[in-house]
């Protein structure tokens, strides 16, 4: 199958933004992919760098005006599609939401983000209310989808709960990068966790992970930190952590990865890790900590 991955930059203009990601759509269907995937809040600037009530008004319903658009784009190109948007749920309560679309532009379901981050730079608990669909994977024409939004993916039992209930890929629509201030070896340091980390719950799991990340520079409009370089580097990983694709870190880049699905039952054959788990002795997972 397929894939395509959206990697591009985002400013405070919604339109320029929305226009972006709609040619990244088409250029993807037009290299032939069937599922394309988009990063993190797409639709505008990651205004989780400040807490600012007016950035609550870059929410929309679901569906609502932001997903009129995308089910037309998958339909007009027949792709199944995935999306990353700011939902107003009702006053005063906002998801971080992905939209997973089907290739006749119907929603085939959608996932709210679970993890919720507040470090500097990163105020999403600000902003987001935490999510209440638990790890579903969503079912498409093209195969069942588990999706989960960026500070998701550090998060082993979250991968895993999509699995145990038959995702085909794990996809995570994300927004990393690295703070102004941060030094270089830190810099490399927190790339490398992030990466070896997805490719850790692909190799747990024995499934194709996708993760699509923007990229450039964001100003703090607050004027506290010297905003984020978001790092690029969207990437495709295979069964057994194998790096298929590996994008560029401040370009904007439509690209096509192919995948192989079957690959998950080859490798599960030959690492049965789902076989050998000791589910009688995990009960205390669900515990906050183990004094």
């Amino acid at each position: 199958m397929k894939v395509g991955l959206v990697q591009h930059t985002c400013s405070t203009d919604k339109q320029a933004n929305i226009e972006k990601s709609i040619q990244g759509i088409a250029e993807c269907a037009q290299k032939g992919a069937e599922l394309v995937v988009l990063q993190e809040l797409h639709c505008g600037i990651y205004f989780c760098q400040a807490e600012d009530t007016a950035m609550f008004d870059l929410a929309s319903p679901i569906p609502g005006p932001d997903t009129d658009i995308f089910s037309e784009a998958a339909k007009q190109h027949n792709i199944v599609l995935v999306t990353s948007l700011f939902e107003k749920r009702a006053p005063g309560l906002y998801h971080n939401t992905a939209v997973v679309f089907e290739k006749d532009g119907s929603i085939a379901g959608k996932y709210r983000k679970m993890h919720i981050p507040d470090d500097p730079a990163y105020y999403e608990k600000f902003y987001f209310t935490p999510g209440d669909m638990g790890f579903n994977p969503i079912e498409t024409s093209v195969g069942k989808l588990g999706v989960l939004v960026c500070w998701d993916q550090w998060y082993p039992e979250a991968a895993r709960l999509m699995a145990l209930a038959g995702a085909e890929m794990l996809i995570y629509p994300t927004a990393i990068g690295w703070e102004s201030t941060d030094p270089i070896a830190e810099k490399e340091r927190q790339h490398g966790a992030w990466f070896i980390s997805q490719r850790g719950h692909a190799v747990a799991n024995g499934l194709p992970v996708i993760t699509v990340n923007r990229t450039g520079h964001e100003s703090d409009w607050s004027g506290v930190t010297g905003g984020i370089e978001f790092w690029g580097q969207s990437f495709v990983a295979g069964p057994q952590g194998e790096v298929l694709h590996l994008s560029s870190v401040g370009h904007e880049e439509n690209v096509v990865v192919e995948i192989d699905k079957k690959r998950t039952e080859e490798v599960r054959r030959i690492w049965p890790f789902f076989r050998d788990r000791r589910i009688d002795y995990y009960g205390d997972l669900v515990k906050r900590y183990r004094d």
